[in-house]
């Protein structure tokens, strides 16, 4: 399948975490799976949590993630916040910070 009408995507999600996959295994994909995620509440700002240290971030940013770096995205804002991912692998696999794995709601 070449075009994918979003709005046919049915969501998925988490506790606070609203989930899309835009593209990935499930459409031919071997290396990459796009996301799109909305985090309650917020108002398009967050903070990225990586190696110990806190990152503010908002509206127009990219943020760059080196593989298998633990890090969390938290919403510090008062409405939702909306983020596009491009994933470097597909499925994607998520684990907890004890490194056991993280089974996903949704398809990737």
């Amino acid at each position: 399948m070449y075009v994918i009408d979003n709005a046919s995507i049915t969501p998925a999600g988490l506790t606070g975490l609203s989930h899309r996959t835009l593209a990935g295994s499930a459409n031919g994909l071997r290396a990459l799976s796009v996301w799109s995620q909305t985090i309650e509440p917020g108002a398009g700002r967050g903070e990225l949590h990586i190696d110990g240290s806190v990152q503010p971030f908002g509206p127009d940013c990219t943020i760059v993630l080196p593989a298998n770096v633990e890090h969390q995205i938290v919403n510090s804002g008062n409405e939702p916040l909306k983020i596009v991912a491009a994933l470097s692998m597909t499925p994607v696999q998520v684990h907890l910070p004890d490194g056991s794995p993280l089974p996903l709601p949704w398809s990737s």
